[in-house]
């Protein structure tokens, strides 16, 4: 079980996890990173508005992940071109390594 202090866009407060806190601190910075980008490049100053549209952003990633997985999954099912698959698997890992 973990803990996590989360401060961020002007309010903190500690969460308490089944999981480790290294995993939730690694959670913390990549939500960090995407408000950045959102105040950085969208006219945003609103706290809350910051915080929606970076849920957003997230749903849709996590979104885009499952079709990507679901093609994976498609070109095995129906055995098409290894190459397919490769370039499929190779996107999804970029993905991955994107958010680590």
């Amino acid at each position: 079980m973990g803990t996590l202090q989360i401060n961020i866009l002007g309010t903190s407060f500690t969460i308490k996890a089944d999981e480790d806190s290294e995993y939730l601190n690694k959670l913390l910075r990549y939500y960090k990173g995407v408000t950045d980008t959102i105040e950085k490049k969208q006219t945003l100053t609103d706290p809350l508005q910051i915080a929606i549209m970076a849920g957003i952003m997230m749903c849709d990633q996590v979104y885009q992940d499952k079709k990507t997985k679901v093609k994976i999954q498609n070109a095995y099912e129906n055995n098409t071109s290894d190459s397919e698959a490769d370039r499929i698997t190779r996107e999804l890992i970029e993905k991955i390594d994107k958010v680590l």
